[in-house]
C-alpha cells in the first residue's frame, strides 16, 4: 500500500499565518523607525525652547565666570612668571661678573707661580717689604674668600628662582588648561542656544528673548525711564563714585554682550559692573564670585543705586542696581546691555562696594 502523506502547507497558507506576519514585519518596521531610519520628532515649541535657551545661558554664564577666573589667574600667573624670569637674568649677569673677578684672581695667582710663602720669605732680598706684601695678599685671600661665599650664595638664589619659576609655569599651564575647558563650555552652549532660537520665527524669537518690543517709541522710553531712576537716585546715593558707575553703565545701555568682555564696547555681565567701577576709580574683582564678597552685604530692603545685585544660588549672574525695584546689567548674547527688573531672576543677594 502507498504511504499516506499529509498534503505540505505553504508556511504563510493560513489566515492565522498571513496575520503573524504582517504583524511581524510591521513591528520590524517600527524598530526600524526608531533606530534612525524614522521621521524626527516634532519641533519644540516656543516656550519649550525659552526654558532651554535660559538654562544653557545659565549654564554658559557659570561657565563664563569660571573662565574669567581661570583667565585672571592665568594673567596674573604669567606677569609672576615674567617677574621671576627677569630676576633670575639680573642675578645671573651679576654672577657672571663676579665668576670673572675671581677667574682674573686665579689667573694671577698662577702666573705669581703660588711660591710657598716661607720659601718666598727666605728667597727674598728685603724680607720687610715681603712681609708688607704678604699681609696684603691675606687681606685680598680674605676678600677672595668672602667672593667666593658670595657666588655660592647667588648660585643657590639663582637656582631658588628657577624653582619658583617651575612651578609658576606648571600653575600657568594648569590654569590655561582650565580656559581652554571653560571656553569649550561657554561656546557649546551658546551654539546650541543659536541653533534652537534660529528654528523659531522673527517674532516667536523675540518673544523668547525679550526683544519683541519693536514700537517706535519704546527705546527713548526706556532712555526716559532710566534717565528718571538716575535723578531719584542721586539723592539716594550719598557716594559720587556709585553715582558715577551707575552713569557709566547708563551710557553703555545697547552694548553687546560679549562673554569674557569688560568693555568698553562690550561685556559680560560682571564685566560691566567692572568697568562701571573702574571708571569711577574703584577696582573690582573680576567674577561674580569676588565680586559678592567685595564689599558689606546689604539686605534686599535696603538697596540704593550703586549696589551690586547678584542673582542664582551658583551666584552667576550681577547687576548694578539703579533704584526703583530696576538694574542696569548685561543679560546673555540675545540681548544687549539694558535696564530689567530684579525680581526678573532668583535673588541672591547684594552688596555695597563704596
Amino acid at each position: 500500500m502507498a504511504a499516506h502523506r499529509r498534503p505540505r502547507q505553504h508556511p504563510f497558507g493560513s489566515h492565522t499565518a498571513r496575520t503573524a506576519a504582517i504583524v511581524a514585519l510591521t513591528g520590524a518596521a517600527t524598530v526600524a523607525g526608531f533606530d534612525g531610519t524614522g521621521q524626527a520628532g516634532p519641533r519644540p515649541t516656543p516656550a519649550q525652547v525659552r526654558t532651554r535657551v535660559d538654562t544653557l545661558y545659565r549654564e554658559a554664564e557659570t561657565a563664563t565666570q569660571k573662565y574669567d577666573g581661570a583667565k585672571e589667574e592665568a594673567d596674573a600667573g604669567e606677569r609672576r612668571l615674567n617677574s621671576l624670569r627677569d630676576e633670575a637674568a639680573r642675578r645671573t649677569q651679576k654672577l657672571d661678573s663676579a665668576r670673572n673677578a675671581l677667574g682674573s684672581f686665579a689667573a694671577a695667582q698662577y702666573r705669581s707661580g703660588a711660591i710657598a710663602p716661607a720659601w718666598q720669605l727666605a728667597l727674598s732680598s728685603d724680607p720687610d717689604r715681603y712681609l708688607e706684601t704678604a699681609a696684603l695678599a691675606e687681606r685680598a685671600g680674605d676678600r677672595q674668600s668672602v667672593a667666593v661665599s658670595q657666588v655660592r650664595r647667588q648660585l643657590q638664589d639663582i637656582e631658588r628662582l628657577r624653582g619658583a619659576a617651575r612651578m609658576e609655569l606648571k600653575s600657568l599651564r594648569s590654569h590655561q588648561a582650565e580656559l581652554r575647558r571653560q571656553k569649550k563650555t561657554v561656546t557649546g552652549k551658546l551654539a546650541e542656544a543659536r541653533r534652537l532660537l534660529a528654528e523659531l520665527t522673527p517674532q516667536q524669537r523675540g518673544r523668547v528673548t525679550g526683544t519683541d518690543d519693536t514700537s517706535p517709541g519704546h527705546a527713548s522710553r526706556a532712555a526716559d525711564d532710566t534717565r528718571q531712576s538716575l535723578e531719584a537716585g542721586a539723592v539716594a546715593t550719598p557716594d559720587s563714585r556709585a553715582a558715577a558707575a551707575v552713569a557709566y553703565a547708563y551710557a553703555k545701555l545697547g552694548s553687546p554682550y560679549v562673554w569674557g568682555a569688560t568693555g568698553p564696547d562690550a561685556f559680560d555681565c560682571s564685566g560691566l559692573v567692572q568697568a562701571a567701577y573702574r571708571s569711577a576709580g574703584v577696582s573690582l574683582p573680576r567674577t561674580t564670585y569676588a565680586q559678592i564678597d567685595a564689599g558689606q552685604r546689604v539686605p534686599r530692603s535696603e538697596l540704593r543705586p550703586g549696589d551690586l545685585v547678584f542673582f542664582y544660588s551658583g551666584v552667576s549672574h550681577v547687576g548694578l542696581y539703579i533704584g526703583n525695584g530696576r538694574m542696569i546689567h548685561a543679560p546673555n548674547p540675545s540681548a544687549p546691555v539694558r535696564v530689567a527688573p530684579i525680581d526678573q531672576m532668583p535673588f541672591a543677594g547684594a552688596t555695597r562696594v563704596v
